[in-house]
């Protein structure tokens, strides 16, 4: 019987191509490792819906993989509301010349969170700070990303005005979403998301068009 891992796996090489990502041997591993550890840990800290393998790899990882091509080398990142580490994991252990702080607001998400880094060899490329974002000064980063931030609409005027001056915004979300970025009156991409029907990633300035 095949199990959860392998079907994680074929999932990973089978959709790749469709989000415009290459992993190798030891990424697919890596990740397939991180999938594990997070449905240990998922049943007492719910970090993400309970799904299938296939679906993990898909609506999850590659999703977050998606963001690779709107994040130039040698970047840092911030990852906002982190919680299983989404998109920031993923990213990091495809992308070897990152480094990345996650926010996190819960303490027991950010004890996984540090032991994944740890698992997976982060530690030295992920800082993790249990703390609002919005409580804390924002680092010096390229990018900032953000995937599911409670109330993500009505706090994107408060992750706007917190992003360090000329960081680019990385946002999935959905039509909520969009309508707050219009109301914000910011320059946006929207980049539909492959094998999904509503979601986008919203790459997004912090050029006011008005």
């Amino acid at each position: 019987m095949r199990d959860q891992r392998h079907d994680f796996r074929d999932a990973l090489a089978a959709h790749a191509e469709a989000f415009g990502v290459r992993l190798g041997e030891a990424q697919e591993r890596r990740l397939a490792d991180y999938f594990e550890m997070l449905g240990r840990w998922n049943e007492r800290l719910h970090l993400v819906a309970p799904c299938a393998p296939a679906e993990f790899a898909v609506r999850h990882v590659l999703e977050s993989l998606f963001a690779l091509e709107h994040i130039p080398a040698g970047s840092s990142l911030a990852d906002v509301g982190s919680g299983g580490g989404l998109p920031a994991v993923p990213c990091l252990v495809a992308r070897g010349d990152l480094r990345a702080t996650l926010y996190e607001a819960s303490a027991k998400k950010t004890v996984f969170l540090r032991e994944a880094a740890g698992a997976l060899g982060l530690k030295d490329v992920a800082r993790i700070i249990n703390a609002r974002f919005e409580e804390t000064t924002p680092p010096q980063v390229n990018a900032v990303t953000c995937r599911a931030l409670e109330h993500f609409a009505e706090m994107l005027p408060r992750l706007v005005e917190w992003s360090p001056k000329g960081a680019r915004l990385l946002l999935f979300g959905g039509a909520a979403l969009r309508e707050a970025i219009e109301r914000e009156g910011l320059s946006f991409t929207p980049v539909h998301i492959p094998e999904s029907e509503r979601r986008f990633l919203f790459v997004v300035g912090q050029n006011r068009l008005r």
